[in-house]
């Protein structure tokens, strides 16, 4: 039996503990948090349990899809819940919000109401989406890129000009080709931030984000996000995965390396971890996945001559956003608020500016979210109350700070909590909210650096723009050391939690060397 070690108890490291010792493999998890979960964390206070972080349940069928490799199904794993409406989303001086409900339907009726012709146009708008996200999810998700005859199937080849017209050209610039509404185009335009960029930087391939949202509806799983973490735990233990808790794995060990010829390549031997008494360790492997940050496995696990992705190669990366995080208990009821709301500033070129730009700064007004899961879900707060969670778009920089409870974090971090908490009060027009806040929490971008060593205090990981997308965004697969892969965010193929299932899934392809483009049979 091969042994595997996963570093990283996030979605992806337990999905790919999970997958690995479905296939045979003997397989430990060292995570250095005292809980698992990474990003999507958990965090209880006076009766309100707030998911920490992801908060969007998307492409169902991906999450379905892994379950059924594992032999269950996400229906009999998550208690899943339809939000109608899916969104509703305030506009700097606008009357009224708009809501996108469950209903695409709706939705082509609130389209044609703000903007006559629209409706129509959302028509054949979805209809591109979903194209671009058949053949996306069917050719470029769940492969390592190792074969090129990804490139040269025979509708990749058909829409391939097609293709290169939605890499090289911005998302903003494909919305305003169909709506001249600014508020439209900001709705088409804003998922490029759950991507780690912004409208006029992400490339329109990801459009097809829009049939996600649109189309097939959003949805969330009873109990909070932390249910997704507790399940794939779950099954992985029942795989026989050994999990390790507080355990920080300090370098990735290697042998041979000795000689020009193949078989005397550097080789993945293992890793050296620090336990939480302080005791350092040793362990054997022949396989070795590392799930975290791909910037810190590369630059601090590995020495610089064993490096495939040096500093100096994320030195010309971009960073997705960091954020300012703001977690509130609240005291009575919020109905103005859906369980997800957007608020998005007019001025969004200056916004996006300020994140992206040179001489970067925390946005202000910042185009910010909120999350209201007590919408759907009585268990995250008292009877009465209300439970939220604001995200504030930020650049990638740990010198903005660190959070703290009730108001005690870094200067700029709380200063943007309470811009963002004012701004809500006032667009959605809830003039009492500071005096009823009974719990308040921050994270800053350097929390993101000490809990999940984060590069650059990026709360996502590597931008999607059009050079760090597809089979640009790098190998999951380390070129100077044999059996050492990556898993997550920050690989291949890219952020948000759908995608670290996948980037498990690629993982254990490229072991059993499956150089397919579509998903593994199921059950594995």
């Amino acid at each position: 039996m091969k042994r595997a070690i996963v570093v990283g108890g996030g979605i992806a490291g337990l999905a790919t503990a999970a997958l690995l010792a479905r296939d045979g493999y003997s397989v430990e998890l060292l995570e250095q948090n005292d809980e698992l979960g990474g990003r999507t964390g958990s965090w209880e206070s006076g009766g309100f349990r707030f998911d920490t972080g992801p908060s969007w349940y998307l492409m169902p069928e991906v999450f379905d899809h892994f379950f059924r490799l594992l032999g269950t199904t996400a229906e009999a794993e998550l208690d899943l819940t339809v939000l109608d409406p899916g969104y509703r989303v305030f506009f700097e001086g606008a009357d009224e919000p708009v809501e996108i409900t469950a209903d695409v339907e709706e939705t082509v009726a609130t389209f044609e109401r703000i903007e006559p012709g629209a409706g129509e146009r959302l028509r054949a708008y979805l209809a591109s989406a979903r194209e671009t996200y058949d053949i996306a999810l069917k050719r470029f998700l769940y492969t390592s890129f190792q074969s090129k005859a990804t490139l040269v199937r025979a509708d990749v080849v058909r829409h391939a000009g097609r293709l290169v017209s939605l890499l090289v050209r911005p998302l903003d610039r494909f919305v305003a080709g169909y709506f001249r509404d600014n508020r439209l185009r900001q709705i088409l335009g804003y998922p490029a931030v759950f991507l780690g960029s912004s409208p006029d930087r992400a490339p329109s391939m990801y459009h097809l984000m829009s049939h996600l949202d649109l189309a097939d509806g959003v949805l969330y799983p009873q109990g909070g996000f932390v249910t997704i973490i507790q399940a794939i735990a779950r099954l992985a233990r029942a795989e026989g995965v050994q999990i390790r808790t507080g355990t920080t794995v300090t370098s990735i060990r290697t042998a041979g390396g000795s000689g020009r010829r193949r078989l005397n390549r550097t080789r993945v031997a293992g890793v050296t971890y620090r336990a939480a008494d302080g005791s350092v360790h040793t362990l054997d492997a022949d396989v070795v996945i590392a799930a975290g940050d791909l910037h810190h496995a590369e630059t601090t696990l590995l020495p610089r001559p064993l490096q495939t992705y040096p500093q100096e190669w994320w030195d010309k990366r971009q960073s997705g956003p960091g954020a300012v995080l703001v977690y509130l208990g609240v005291e009575g009821q919020l109905p103005e608020l859906a369980h997800h709301s957007l608020f998005f500033t007019d001025d969004w070129a200056s916004n996006f500016d300020a994140i992206f730009g040179p001489g970067a700064t925390v946005p202000d007004p910042a185009s910010i979210y909120v999350c209201k899961p007590s919408a759907t879900d009585p268990g995250v707060a008292p009877a009465g109350s209300e439970n939220l969670f604001i995200l504030v778009p930020v650049p990638p920089d740990p010198g903005i700070g660190r959070g703290g409870i009730d108001g005690d974090g870094d200067p700029i971090v709380e200063k943007a909590a309470d811009a963002a908490i004012d701004q809500l009060a006032a667009w959605a027009q809830v003039p009492d909210l500071r005096d009823r806040i009974v719990v308040r929490r921050t994270v800053g971008p350097a929390d993101f650096v000490d809990s999940y060593s984060s590069w650059s205090g990026g709360a996502l990981g590597p931008a999607h723009t059009w050079k760090q997308s597809a089979f640009l965004r790098g190998t999951n697969a380390s070129k100077k050391v044999d059996g050492l892969l990556y898993a997550g965010g920050t690989t291949i193929p890219g952020i948000g939690l759908p995608m670290c299932l996948i980037s498990a899934e690629i993982a254990l392809k490229r072991l059993r060397s499956d150089r397919s483009t579509t998903p593994m049979p199921e059950p594995l």
